[in-house]
């Protein structure tokens, strides 16, 4: 089970994790090979997030725009800053601050007045550090936090107060009921504001403050307009303001016992300084060798990036906001004997795609993180009937489609991450692909049960497109729900053989069969299909959506993880799958393997028709496919050419090309990197990573002693280059490796596999056993 709070992801196991500022003596450390500016032209709200800790339930930045949940929050070439906000989550904002000189602001302005231009080349970045210079007002803003509190230094030889935005638009919620007072202690002031409804997040959702000053209040002005506030300062000269404001979803006294157990002290450096450590211990636990400087960088960032944006909602107590029922309550998370909760409780955006990414690094790297995730989705199922497949303020958005999160579940079951109360959980798993489960709702479907179009898939084996005249959700898309629902019937499937419910297990298998109901072997693609079984008329595999989740028919079409022989079969064989996949790749190479540079340009005409797109989950296993396909050779060539094209370079510029999707883009990254991956997503009986190309002269994987027998795992390649991409040989422990497929148990026993890399493909490797 999971130890106390911050034991998780605080220090890395038998490693020395001494942080000071960038200097020569700290170039070693890999928290300073993190670029945070990655990708930040196209920050969305919950995208960037610079002084947080790992999973931190403040998330402190900038922000230079903060309308809506696209295109906001810190975006790199916006050059003001309007506020600082604590809260960058899924479908979520938090308190707002700014530091202002009300001296330098015209009378009658101060509350709709209060940006600042800012420079690049003044400010300075790093995991758990955010430090800029606001030149309107002469100040130098620093920020950092612990997991629950945000802590602000500002430093300015003229007046300084701060402006509290508790009400307006805020990202992606409008904020009101903001308030701010003082306490019933002197030095203490508290407050709340409401994140209102929105077309995801059904409900409101509270964010509660206490906050703290180094220096005496002389007085709180609140504009009658606005409801917004302006904390005044006696003015003290040559010493910095330090701020200390902490969050809970649940009341202000927990907001305050936040603040209590995480930040007594005023040492900013010192908290600069553990969270540093903290990130270092988490990003240490891969180590890599070769590559260029830029290489490495980036990929740290991803690794970075895969452990950023999921969030906390529970308090340093336990206390957690259960907002899935008819009224909202506080939860008490399940303590160790010493009172203190045994898991953390999570805010998420959804799990689609993350069998492809997060259950694999997250399984093998971090499991402690995984176990954690796990039993947070099973507490909403024990709150409110069923697993999330994306919540937000404790509450069901039904975000995307799907039961997404149940192959993350049954992943940490089958690798030994979770082992106690099984049948129960199996239990809540079937439920969620059951009539009354979160299967039956398409995207954010709050009051009805029909977008998903079950019961039709139950029926007649597939979800019709259309599936009614009527929209019940987003994303209603037949044809990829009938996909989606037949990779995770076999999921389920897996997990209900472990567990000997033989009757359950030949159901969920004939129901994954369902996939062949949508393929049209006329056309040779999946192909939407109406009510009535006929095929779509005037059908063209490259029109985006029209029966696809943010996809094309092409891209669609290998959305098999579970039976790539089978859909071999329907294509005509592996020969015929293989050049069609193949040729795919050759196009799609053209436009540089993604749907444009961002995932708002995905639907534009030239970009939408490009049959594989890197920059988007439903088609990021495509390159492995060629493992199941007998030519591993090509899943080396087109997995080192998608990470080439679409997953180097540090700039603020660019770096996903689409949507990251809280760690999942940056999580794929990183296993294609080390040139692991597993097309099933960990759910089969016994666990398997597939060989890909890794890029690196050396990746060594420190296993976590927790969880598996094995000290370290090591990847090495020998005559490794840009070039020099396909295996051509590999051995084990000093064994011969001849297969394209490990099992994950055998990684975690430990060990070192050794490849040996040239520029011509060896054509007799890895081939099927």
């Amino acid at each position: 089970m999971i130890q106390i709070l911050g034991v998780l992801l605080c220090v890395f196991w038998g490693v020395s994790c001494e942080i000071v500022k960038t200097t020569k003596a700290s170039e070693s450390q890999v928290v300073d090979k993190v670029y945070p500016l990655l990708d930040t032209k196209h920050s969305r709200w919950f995208y960037f997030s610079s002084a947080s800790r790992p999973f931190g339930m403040v998330n402190l930045s900038p922000d230079t725009e903060t309308d809506g949940a696209w295109g906001s929050g810190y975006r790199y070439n916006t050059d003001t800053v309007k506020g600082f906000s604590h809260v960058h989550a899924w479908q979520l904002a938090g308190p707002s601050i700014m530091p202002i000189n009300p001296d330098l602001i015209e009378p009658g302005r101060l509350f709709r007045d209060y940006y600042s231009g800012f420079s690049h080349e003044t400010e300075e970045i790093f995991p758990g550090y955010h430090q800029l210079f606001l030149d309107r007002f002469q100040i130098k803003a620093e920020l950092t936090s612990t997991k629950r509190v945000g802590f602000h230094r500002y430093t300015s030889a003229e007046n300084i107060a701060i402006l509290f935005n508790l009400n307006g638009q805020l990202g992606p919620s409008y904020m009101n009921k903001g308030v701010l007072k003082r306490s019933g202690k002197s030095d203490l002031f508290i407050g709340e504001v409401t994140n209102q409804p929105t077309f995801r997040r059904p409900k409101p959702s509270t964010v509660f403050f206490a906050v703290k000053f180094n220096r005496s209040v002389e007085r709180i002005e609140q504009d009658p307009a606005s409801g917004n506030y302006v904390v005044y300062f006696k003015k003290v000269k040559s010493q910095p303001l330090l701020v200390k404001l902490a969050i809970s979803y649940t009341s202000v006294e927990n907001a305050e016992i936040n603040l209590k157990e995480e930040l007594a002290g005023w040492n900013f450096d010192q908290v600069v300084k553990a969270s540093r450590k903290e990130w270092n211990g988490l990003l240490s636990r891969i180590e890599i060798e070769g590559g260029s400087t830029e290489q490495q960088q980036r990929f740290y960032t991803d690794l970075w990036h895969a452990l950023l944006g999921r969030r906390v909602i529970s308090d340093v107590n336990g206390a957690y906001p259960d907002n899935t029922g008819d009224d909202f309550r506080v939860g008490q998370l399940p303590v160790n004997e010493k009172g203190m909760p045994l898991f953390n409780h999570y805010n998420s955006d959804s799990f689609w795609g993350a069998q492809w990414t997060i259950n694999t690094l997250w399984g093998l790297v971090y499991p402690d993180i995984m176990e954690e995730f796990a039993h947070s989705l099973m507490q909403y199922y024990k709150d409110g009937g069923l697993i999330p497949r994306g919540p937000s303020g404790g509450n069901y958005t039904y975000v995307m489609t799907g039961a997404s999160s149940n192959p993350f579940i049954i992943s940490a079951i089958q690798k030994g991450i979770i082992k106690e109360d099984l049948d129960s959980i199996y239990l809540a798993l079937k439920k969620n692909q059951m009539p009354g489960g979160v299967m039956e709702k398409a995207g954010y479907e709050h009051d009805t049960s029909y977008g998903g179009g079950l019961s039709h898939y139950i029926e007649n084996g597939y979800v019709p497109y259309p599936l009614s005249d009527i929209i019940y959700g987003s994303h209603q898309d037949g044809t990829s729900q009938t996909l989606e629902y037949a990779y995770q019937d076999w999921a389920l499937a897996q997990l209900a053989e472990k567990l000997d419910h033989a009757e359950d297990a030949q159901y969920f298998i004939s129901r994954s069969s369902n996939y062949v109901n949508v393929f049209d072997t006329i056309s040779g693609w999946m192909r939407p299909k109406n009510k009535e079984g006929e095929w779509k008329e005037d059908f063209d595999p490259y029109l985006l959506e029209n029966g696809f989740i943010e996809a094309n028919g092409a891209q669609n079409t290998w959305f098999v993880p579970h039976d790539v022989s089978g859909l071999s079969a329907l294509m005509g064989g592996d020969e015929a799958a293989s050049e069609k996949l193949n040729r795919a790749f050759t196009e799609a190479e053209k436009l540089g393997f993604t749907a444009g540079s961002s995932h708002d340009k995905e639907t534009y005409p030239e970009y939408s028709r490009i049959p594989i797109n890197y920059g988007n989950q439903p088609s990021i296993h495509t390159a492995y496919l060629f493992n199941y396909l007998d030519k591993p050779w090509l899943t080396q060539y087109w997995s080192r050419r998608v990470v080439m094209e679409v997953y180097e370079g540090v700039s603020p510029q660019n770096g996903y090309n689409g949507d990251e999707d809280q760690g999942l883009m940056g999580s794929l990254a990183v296993l294609m990197k080390m040139g692991l991956f597993s097309m099933k997503g960990g759910c089969s009986l016994e666990p398997q990573l597939e060989i890909g190309s890794p890029v690196f002269d050396k990746i060594v994987i420190h296993l976590h002693p927790g969880y598996y027998p094995g000290k370290t795992f090591t990847i090495e390649t020998k005559n490794n280059s840009e070039k020099n991409y396909f295996i051509q040989s590999g051995s084990l422990n000093g064994a011969e490796v001849n297969f394209y497929m490990i099992p994950q148990q055998t990684i975690t026993d430990g060990g070192t596999l050794v490849l040996q890399m040239d520029s011509v493909p060896n054509k007799n490797w890895g081939l099927k056993q």
